[in-house]
């Protein structure tokens, strides 16, 4: 191996050897300069300091980006003000009137109601979506039921068979449908806000007015059984020795918490053991891991629903009279089980209630059996929170804008009017409490609440004219009160709806001109200026550093003088951003003789500019953004077709041929790519899903895991057949393409095929067997892309070998005056010895992302690779390396490829299960980067190979390498900041429209996303190795 593979030295040395020899034998040859390795130390020294300030430049570009995003965020992020008002026992919202109910009430005997229940168990079934909950019925449901169908009949049987124990209704939750968001409107009966999204990994605790304080003030003890999300909302409320929490986020695990839920829970029920509590709450996790793990139409959803309906059966049969049951799910599911934004399919959640009392009641016969579909007679899940505080006697939690469910209170003859009046007119008046301390937080006029105040004053008018007519016992009337109040309720919910929708517009406005100013950067940078970019970089960097500082001490210094106009650390960040931004401008003056015109001066860089604006401009449209991945095909069809007719008019026929044939081939590999879908809820019925087994389904199909052993076996060979082109698959390049990449690619299709195996239950092994082989594999292939392969791009020799060879001094025999033999040097791989170094690292980049893709992202991935090389032949053959067109296609490239490898701009078609490849629980960072890895590996691979556009067959010691790839990133990372503005600007423009929060909303968070991954992979990994890769190339043959 050492005579195959030699160092850099050993390399060096024959080079040097060779060219020593060849100059020897040429009498008419100097002698070799001494002054050699002074100009190669000095040339070594000028390109490292350069690199350090580009690097400098670039990492200010991404803190641009950073705080743009920021600015625009906390003005476009919804949020809400938070009172800290509490509702007590001792103080009512209404002022008494007579009404023997709201006299004196006490926690023992209900604080504003008469308690019905002393206990409650309250049981949430993570992710029970309504449809689980009633029987198939053929023709309206399909033709044949499906897994989830029919498993879970318990609740729908009794509700129908004993209406006066039990009921059954749709719960529909407000998005985002995450649980930790969900399980916040469950407790404190208010609307969640986006800016609770990001925090579903790690939230923090609940600090207004909720449930599970008013049972702790009173003095319960709570019990919590199951998602450990609990205790992040609400630290020590549970009773230490009966609570048992587990981990909530593995969702490969459908068993350990539901088995560790019911093997406390039915204990805890028994009569001996009922004094130790009096409110327990158990989460059961696995209805919701098999939907994440093999969607709701798999035999493990029919399983995990069938559990369920034996746990509550036996529940049933323990529970005594003075305790109620609540059985809910905290939000529903997508076709493929995932969650987390507001479809129909993943709002609709069941909530049922049982009690051996029969105290429920039904306000129309006609509503005895529960409704057949999510969207009749449905009730939100805030209005959990005043029906289980007035049935458990506690106080309203103060923010509550929930109403309480008509089945609850009505009675079980279904015409108990006054109690729902009671109930309703105490919600109400809470509800307008809180109104009227929350109008005086914000300063909000009159006109924000006179709409609800004159609903309130006709509901209190029809109160009166029932309370008035009390002995007369007048029905109509005290409905006529109970339907005021509820009137009251919806309207007072709708304006806070209005009112919390409300943006910051000068903080979105500022964020928007900091990302526009940031695009201008990155465009006069990368096109605009003439000659080494890298010359005036120095300057740039200084006038920026200067400008950044004055700017922060000026921000700082305003927000000092006006604290009330703007915080200390707006101020100093504001100040960071236009300090910086006029220090850039003040260098482009300076330097203006350098400057060049942005418009376009040939067809392809036209092309840039109208693929990358066309697609800004069609975010505007909703049906643009839903059907973004097949106009992405489009554009990179095109493109491919255009380099097909440039590439048939090259003047060298090797230059046609090659041309033709790798445009051809792009174009074949991009329809190719476009078989692999994963349809948005908005495509349906027009686009058909390939990317799992079926629509319904988050597993792969049996077929799909051929496809990892087939790239295993073949793409090593496709991305040598690129190297022979250049004589460059030699050195470095034999064993880590031929060998390691090859074996950490067999290693990743077995992974994925033992996974499949215990989906699929092939082999009575025991599934935790499976699991620790599985991520043993998993973490072995990660060492060998990151780790070794992090190595040995850093110390590993370019892709060349040195042949020497040396002619006879006399092959015809003369006794002439003989002449000293002629040596003749061949270098194989000296054409391409940037690029098919820079390259492993992409290999590298490649093998990390197919690990955390499923076997149909093999496929694309696989794809994008070799497209990336097309598109570098293509680039090479058309003299376009110098263009805008090839970074803007790598851009496309990622773009597209992130929807081929079953993303869309939703928060559902994250795929959480990522997190758990090569790990058994949630680790921190790393599983949220196997997760963004999961996510934007595409992107990353393509920002990866934006410097290989100026490396690609670039002559070894040509001046400028390092300003070409330069251009190259910052055109790229201009690229996706035009996108991120885009989406950005639209979001704003359009924060008002009815899909804002489906597909305007997450289309921006996607583009925000990828540019500063796009920055960080940019900045600090790709243009990092071209730094690695340029001292390789020169170590061995040399500056000057």
């Amino acid at each position: 191996m050492a005579d195959d593979l030699p160092d850099h030295k050993t390399l060096a040395a024959r080079f040097a050897r060779a060219k020593a020899r060849e100059k020897k034998s040429d009498a008419s040859s100097l002698p070799v300069p001494e002054h050699v390795e002074a100009v190669n130390a000095r040339e070594e020294l000028q390109f490292k300091a350069s690199h350090a300030i580009l690097i400098a430049f670039l990492a200010w570009v991404f803190l641009i980006h950073a705080l743009g995003i920021y600015f625009f965020t906390k003005g476009f992020l919804l949020t809400r003000l938070v009172l800290d008002h509490k509702s007590t026992c001792a103080t009512t919202p209404v002022q008494g009137d007579g009404t023997p109910i709201f006299d004196k009430g006490s926690p023992e005997e209900g604080c504003w109601h008469p308690k019905s229940f002393d206990k409650a168990v309250v049981v949430i079934i993570d992710a029970l979506r309504y449809d689980f909950t009633v029987p198939f019925e053929p023709g309206h449901d399909g033709d044949t039921p499906r897994h989830f169908h029919n498993a879970l009949p318990l609740f729908h049987e009794i509700a129908s068979r004993e209406p006066n124990n039990a009921f059954l209704l749709p719960f529909i939750a407000d998005p985002p449908t995450t649980t930790l968001q969900r399980l916040k409107g469950l407790t404190t009966g208010t609307l969640p806000t986006f800016i609770d999204a990001g925090s579903n990994f790690a939230g923090t605790a609940i600090e207004e007015d909720n449930l599970i304080a008013q049972l702790r003030d009173r003095g319960s003890r709570v019990v919590h059984l199951g998602d450990d999300t609990w205790h992040s909302l609400f630290p020590g409320y549970f009773d230490a020795n009966l609570t048992h929490k587990y981990d909530s986020f593995n969702v490969w695990d459908l068993h350990t918490v539901d088995d560790g839920v019911t093997e406390h829970l039915l204990p805890l029920l028994q009569p001996a053991n009922t004094s130790k509590w009096d409110v327990l709450i158990g989460h059961y996790l696995g209805v919701d891991h098999a939907g994440h793990r093999y969607g709701p139409d798999h035999p493990a959803m029919t399983a995990k629903l069938r559990q369920m309906d034996d746990v509550f059966r036996e529940v049933m049969d323990i529970l005594d009279d003075q305790t109620l049951l609540v059985v809910m799910g905290d939000h529903g599911m997508d076709t493929k089980g995932d969650h987390g934004g507001e479809s129909y399919d993943e709002v609709q959640a069941a909530l049922w209630m049982y009690s051996k009392k029969g105290l429920f009641g039904r306000t129309s016969p006609d509503y005895i059996v529960p409704p057949r579909t999510a969207r009749e007679r449905p009730v939100g899940q805030i209005d959990l929170v005043p029906t289980l505080s007035l049935l458990l006697g506690l106080p309203i939690p103060f923010n509550n804008l929930g109403a309480p469910i008509d089945e609850a209170f009505v009675g079980s003859a279904g015409n108990d009017w006054e109690n729902l009046a009671v109930v309703n007119h105490l919600t109400a008046a809470q509800i307008k409490r809180y109104q009227q301390e929350y109008a005086l937080a914000r300063g909000l006029d009159s006109k924000s609440t006179a709409g609800p105040l004159a609903l309130w004053r006709q509901a209190s008018a029809e109160w009166e004219k029932a309370t008035t007519q009390r002995k007369s016992r007048a029905p109509q009337q005290w409905r006529a009160a109970y339907e005021g109040f509820s009137t009251y309720q919806r309207e007072t919910l709708s304006i806070c709806r209005g009112l919390w929708a409300r943006f910051d517009v000068p903080s979105m406005v500022q964020g928007i001109l900091i990302l526009a100013s940031g695009v201008g950067v990155l465009i006069v940078y990368a096109r605009g200026t003439n000659g080494d970019v890298t010359d005036v970089t120095p300057t740039l960097v200084l006038k920026v550093a200067s400008g950044t500082g004055l700017g922060m001490l000026g921000g700082a210094g305003v927000s000092i003088a006006l604290p009330d106009w703007i915080t200390t650390m707006d101020g100093t960040l504001l100040g960071f951003a236009a300090g910086g931004l006029a220090g850039f401008g003040v260098t482009a003056v300076s330097i203006r003789a350098r400057l060049l015109s942005l418009v376009p001066d040939t067809l392809w860089g036209w092309l840039a500019v109208v693929f990358t604006l066309s697609q800004s401009i069609g975010f505007a449209s909703n049906s643009y953004t839903i059907w973004e991945d097949e106009i992405l095909l489009y554009f990179i069809s095109t493109f491919g077709l255009l380099t097909l007719v440039s590439s048939l008019r090259r003047p060298a026929l090797l230059d046609r041929a090659l041309g033709t044939y790798q445009s051809v081939l792009f174009v074949v590999l991009t329809r190719l790519a476009s078989l692999s879908r994963l349809c948005r809820e908005e495509q349906m019925p027009y686009c058909r899903s390939t990317y799992y087994a079926s629509a319904n389904s988050s597993t792969s199909a049996t077929w799909q895991l051929f496809i990892p052993f087939a790239l295993a076996l073949i793409f090593p060979d496709i991305i040598k057949s690129y190297y022979r082109g250049t004589r460059s698959y030699e050195g470095s390049a034999v064993f880590w393409i031929g060998f390691a990449f090859r074996m950490g690619l067999l290693l990743t299709a077995l992974f994925w095929t033992l996974d499949a195996a215990d989906d699929g239950e092939w082999f009575v092994i025991d599934s935790g067997i499976l699991k620790t082989v599985r991520m043993s594999i998993a973490q072995l292939v990660l060492a060998v892309a990151l780790a070794a392969g992090s190595t040995y791009f850093a110390w590993a020799k370019p892709c060349v070998s040195i042949e020497m060879k040396t002619s006879p001094s006399n092959p015809n025999g003369s006794t002439s005056r003989a002449k000293a033999p002629a040596s003749t040097v061949t270098v194989l791989g000296y054409a391409n010895t940037h690029g098919s170094r820079y390259f492993l690292l992409l290999a590298n980049a490649a093998l990390a992302a197919v690990l955390l893709q499923k076997p149909m992202g093999h496929l694309s991935l696989g794809i994008l690779v070799w497209q990336i090389l097309c598109l570098l032949e293509m680039l090479d053959t058309n003299a376009l390396s110098g263009s805008a067109i090839g970074p803007v296609m790598l851009g496309l490239l990622g773009a597209f490829h992130f929807f081929k490898t079953g993303h869309q701009a939703t928060l559902s078609s994250i795929q959480w299960e990522a997190a758990f490849i090569p790990l058994r629980s949630i680790r921190y960072p790393w599983s949220p980067l196997l997760v963004a890895g999961n996510t934007f590996g595409a992107p990353l691979i393509a920002t990866l190979a934006a410097p290989l556009v100026a490396l690609w067959k670039r002559p070894t010691r040509r001046a400028g390498l390092l300003s070409d790839v330069a251009r190259a990133v910052a055109t790229h990372l201009a690229y996706h900041a035009v996108v991120n503005l885009a989406t950005t600007l639209w979001a704003g423009h359009l924060r008002r429209h009815l899909m804002l929060y489906r597909i305007f909303s997450p289309r921006w968070m996607t583009g925000a996303a990828v540019l500063l991954v796009c920055d960080v992979v940019g900045v600090f990994v790709a243009v990092v190795a071209v730094r690695v890769n340029t001292l390789s190339v020169a170590e061995v043959f040399g500056w000057a």
